[in-house]
C-alpha cells in the first residue's frame, strides 16, 4: 500500500513539474477576433460601435440572462465612460471602460471581468471601408497567468468564443442595414 501510495505522488509531483516547467516556455498572451463585412456606410455602423449603449444593442451576452443589471456612468461615446454589468451565471459580472477613440474607425475598452473569475483584456472594434460596405473586426487581447497559461493550450477557443462573436457580429450587421 505505501508503494502505491509512493508512486501516486511521484506523479502527481511529476505532472506538476511539467506543467511549472511547460508554463515558462508557452506564451502568455492570447488574442482573438472576429471580422464580418456589413453593407452600410463606416459612419452607420460606427453609430453601433461608437458608444457603449450602441455595443450593447449586439451584444450576444444579452440573450443568456435577459435580466442582467447593467448601468453606464460617465458621457457614454467618450474616454472614461464605464459600462457595468452584473448577471446569472453565464454572464458574470464585470465592466468595460472605454479607453480610446478613434471615431468612426476604432474604439478600444479595457475590459474588467470579476466574475466568475477575475481577469482583464483590452477589447476592440476597428471599422475599414470594404467596397461599397464597412468591414468590422472585433477582437480582445489578454493575458493568461502563469502557469494556467498551460492550459490554453488545450482550449478551443474558436468553439468556446466563436459562436457569441459570430452571434454578436450577425446582430451587428442587421441593425446597421436596417
Amino acid at each position: 500500500m505505501k508503494k502505491v501510495l509512493k508512486y501516486i505522488l511521484l506523479f502527481v509531483v511529476a505532472v506538476i513539474a511539467i506543467v511549472l516547467i511547460a508554463g515558462i516556455f508557452i506564451s502568455r498572451d492570447f488574442h482573438f477576433e472576429k471580422s464580418i463585412i456589413i453593407n452600410a456606410p463606416k459612419e452607420k455602423v460606427w453609430q453601433n460601435v461608437g458608444t457603449l449603449a450602441g455595443m450593447d444593442k449586439w451584444s450576444p451576452w444579452n440573450d443568456r440572462d435577459p435580466n442582467m443589471q447593467k448601468s453606464i456612468q460617465g458621457q457614454d461615446g467618450t474616454v472614461g465612460a464605464v459600462s457595468t454589468w452584473k448577471g446569472n451565471k453565464d454572464v458574470g459580472s464585470g465592466s468595460q471602460t472605454i479607453k480610446k477613440i478613434e471615431a468612426p474607425n476604432r474604439i478600444e475598452t479595457d475590459l474588467h471581468f470579476i466574475e466568475p473569475f477575475d481577469s482583464r483584456a483590452v477589447a476592440y472594434v476597428n471599422l475599414t471601408d470594404e467596397q461599397g460596405g464597412t468591414k468590422v473586426v472585433w477582437g480582445f487581447d489578454s493575458r493568461f497567468p502563469y502557469p494556467f497559461n498551460v492550459f490554453s493550450k488545450f482550449m478551443n477557443m474558436e468553439e468556446g468564443l466563436g459562436k457569441d462573436f459570430n452571434g454578436g457580429l450577425a446582430k451587428l450587421k442587421k441593425i446597421s442595414e436596417n
